[in-house]
């Protein structure tokens, strides 16, 4: 049984795979990696191992990032000084989530969920799946967003958006009525706050809702071509590393 430790802090990942193999000694600790980019170049060269241990922000970009690169990946035990992440986490088939500095307790309840989940325990599998579902849409989603409108300001219900675009450094919100105003959030915010089954980023540039995506295009380099209405005058392209989680979103 195999694991990695994603994390750039030496003394922290030190620690995390001394407790690792003080409690599961089982567990080969197969690499201990620092940064996104290493990341990404362990996984095109290594096999999958069987956990990852994953630190969510890291000097050159999030953990998140990592994943993406992946069209499947083994449970994920996060590990992270903030605790904002933590719906996120789950999205990416978290086993748990760990604050720093890391509990040796709460760090033995992550291992015991991870040896229940073991694929010869298929019914604690979809228990489990079941529970981090049932947690993520408990979650109460942002519903409405307000924007400065000349010396006013107006509401919009999320209904009413059609898709977030990054621009020039500033985020604006795209209405089905082919309105567009500045907001103050980030794309990484905003995924976190939308409803996932409404919203799906696609790229480091849009977040879009399911009812803006009227076509859908084979693009080169195994991504897609979308057409979004209101039509956006950029090529609205999902990203290689979002396409299969796209099509699942969409259920294609």
């Amino acid at each position: 049984m195999t694991a990695i430790i994603i994390e750039d802090e030496n003394i922290a990942s030190r620690r995390l795979a001394s407790l690792i193999e003080e409690l599961a000694p089982e567990i080969e600790i197969a690499g201990q990696i620092t940064s996104v980019e290493s990341g990404k170049h362990w996984f095109d060269n290594n096999p999958l191992p069987d956990l990852i241990f994953l630190d969510i922000q890291l000097n050159d970009g999030y953990g998140f990032d990592i994943l993406d690169t992946l069209e499947d990946h083994p449970p994920v035990i996060f590990t992270t000084a903030y605790n904002e992440y933590a719906i996120r986490g789950f999205k990416y088939n978290g086993l748990d989530y760990l604050l720093k500095p890391i509990d040796k307790k709460d760090l033995k309840n992550a291992l015991t969920k991870y040896r229940k989940n073991l694929p010869n325990d298929s019914t604690a599998i979809e228990n489990e799946k079941f529970e981090r579902i049932k947690n993520l849409f408990s979650k109460e989603f942002k519903k409405r967003f307000m924007v400065k409108v000349g010396n006013q300001f107006n509401t919009f219900s999320v209904d009413d958006i059609a898709y977030f675009k990054s621009d020039e450094g500033l985020i604006f919100l795209h209405t089905h009525k082919d309105q567009h105003y500045p907001i103050e959030y980030s794309i990484d915010q905003l995924e976190d706050i939308l409803d996932p089954v409404q919203f799906f980023r696609i790229n480091r540039k849009f977040m879009v809702s399911v009812k803006a995506v009227i076509e859908i295009h084979s693009y080169f380099n195994s991504r897609l071509l979308l057409k979004l209405r209101p039509s956006d005058d950029d090529n609205v392209i999902v990203s290689r590393e979002r396409t299969s989680n796209f099509k699942k979103w969409l259920d294609l």
